[in-house]
């Protein structure tokens, strides 16, 4: 056999041996093993952007799914005042919800003006620990937005102060523009309900999402789905825990 034919043989072998590892080695989180979700998001749309059509699938396995929301949107229409966006962004937020049929919740961050201070770890903890999931969906803590950085810092130190006791993954929010640097452990098949993930993004109208979607969603979600093996897909890093290796 030639030389060149070697080489090409030897390249196609890899590329077949390297599919297979990635549909057998990522971690699908649709196992039908989760009974609570929580996916928190920095500002209303962001859960429905980064993992609006996991929520819909997970509940669809019957899992529960709340849709938090670490800010109201204070900042984010412009002309209008803080208390004026909250109002609308608030409104969008449970039209959103309503759609999914998932339960919204609240918290009293700003947007804009997060914190990260002793209050503020116990305030997300706490609310982790009432909410009592079994899989927590956040940001990728290295990300353009400091809101995104510090809901996704909050969580992880929830994680540990409760002796991590869900699962914690982290997702992508139009990478290549805000998330930097992700690579995925896990991801799901989400062509199923991707119309009705657009549909719930779209009801945050303040935000005139539309152009997002050609711009962002349609690269992001299409390229998540060829690394899968599917139409459309949404990519996720879990943060791995070993108690009996661990001392802390």
């Amino acid at each position: 056999m030639k030389k060149i034919q070697i080489i090409f043989l030897t390249a196609m072998i890899a590329a077949v041996l390297t599919a297979f590892s990635t549909e057998m080695n990522a971690q699908s989180i649709m196992g039908g093993h989760y009974k609570k979700a929580l996916i928190i998001g920095a500002h209303p749309d962001d859960p429905e952007s980064m993992c609006g059509g996991t929520m819909l699938m997970l509940k669809n396995q019957g899992c529960e799914v709340v849709c938090v929301y670490f800010t109201q949107g204070e900042g984010g229409i412009p002309g209008k005042s803080e208390e004026e966006a909250r109002a609308i962004r608030h409104q969008e937020a449970l039209n959103s919800c309503a759609y999914m049929g998932i339960r919204p919740l609240f918290m009293t961050q700003v947007d804009g003006r997060s914190e990260i201070t002793k209050e503020r770890y116990d305030e997300m903890k706490d609310l982790i620990a009432k909410e009592n999931p079994d899989i927590v969906i956040t940001h990728w803590p290295i990300d353009s937005h400091r809101d995104h950085r510090n809901c996704a810092l909050l969580v992880f130190d929830s994680w540990r102060r409760l002796d991590h006791g869900f699962d914690l993954y982290f997702t992508e929010v139009m990478s290549g523009n805000q998330t930097l640097n992700f690579l995925p452990t896990s991801y799901v098949d989400i062509t199923p309900v991707r119309e009705q993930k657009i549909a719930a993004y779209l009801c945050h109208k303040s935000q005139n999402l539309e152009g997002n979607i050609a711009k962002y969603h349609d690269t992001m979600e299409g390229m998540r789905g060829r690394e899968y093996m599917c139409q459309w897909a949404e990519a996720f890093v879990q943060v791995l825990w070993n108690k009996e290796r661990s001392t802390k």
